[in-house]
Order: C-alpha cells, then structure tokens, then sequence
C-alpha cells in the first residue's frame, strides 16, 4: 500500500491506466494505493514521483509512505486497519480526537461568554456527527456527547440560581 498526497486529476489517470492499480481512492491531495505485489507499488509510486516533479514542478512531502495493511494507515482523519479475520476497522486518529475534544471544550467556553451562537454550535456538532458517523466511533460519541453541556453566564453558580 502507498499513501500519496497528489496534485492533479492526470495521476489518477497515470495509475489507473498506465500503471492498471485497481484499488485507488483519492480525496483532495491524498491517495491511497493498495496491491498485493510490492513492486507493482514502487513501479507506480517511480511513475507518479516522476511526473509530479519533472511535469508538475512539486515534490511529494513526508507523508509519502509504503506499508503493510496490518500496520494501518492514516487517512481522512481516521486510522484503518485490518483485524485478523480481514475486517476493516476505521477508528479516529488519535490527534484528530484530541483536537476535536479541544474545539468541543473551546465551544462551551464561547459559548458560556456569549461569543458564540447556540445556532452555529448546532450546525459544528451536526458536521462532526456526519464525519464520525463514516468510522467505528459508537462509543466514543457516547462519551463525548454525554459530557457536553452548554452553559450561559460566568460560572456554574450563577447557573443553578
């Protein structure tokens, strides 16, 4: 497996047609390439590397990666891997879980202060429900959800007058 930040529509054609990679995604400047013949890998990611820098004038960063599925890999924000009996697992990062938790603490303080709208809270929540809803993270919206709760004024004691 190869994950590559990519530039341009024309790589997807170079590794679907040239290279003939069957398993391809890509969102914005991420791609991810999966085979079971690691020199088929290195062929494309030559191929790519190649027309990226000579015909693009781009280099791809540190990102650029070749591993195996059962090690992971992070895209889109989420970790996937691959359990023994080959099910796909897709759990969010755990930086990607830190900085959610840190923007959901930072909406309660706004919030509280009046420097947010309960209205533009709602509509962030429902975008993150929506994303967390594409891995296995039940749980973790449980949780998370259970704990936040919104408050107006200073601090907890003018609240429970």
């Amino acid at each position: 497996m190869i994950i590559v930040p990519v530039e341009k529509e024309k790589v997807r054609i170079l590794v679907k047609e040239k290279y003939r990679m069957k398993y391809f995604t890509r969102y914005m400047d991420d791609c991810i390439l999966l085979s079971k013949d690691k020199d088929d890998l290195k062929q494309c990611l030559e191929g790519m590397k190649a027309y990226v820098e000579e015909d693009l004038l781009l280099n791809f960063n540190e990102k650029t990666q070749m591993t195996t599925m059962k090690n992971g890999v992070d895209y889109l924000g989420f970790h996937f891997y691959l359990t023994d009996t080959g099910k796909v697992v897709k759990r969010l990062r755990t930086k990607s879980k830190r900085r959610w938790k840190r923007r959901l603490k930072k909406m309660k303080r706004q919030y509280r202060e009046n420097e947010l709208l309960l209205e533009d809270i709602i509509r962030s929540i429902a975008s993150y429900k929506g994303h967390l809803k594409h891995g296995h993270t039940y749980r973790l919206r449980q949780r998370v959800f259970h704990d936040f709760v919104l408050t107006k004024g200073k601090n907890r004691e003018e609240n429970m007058l």
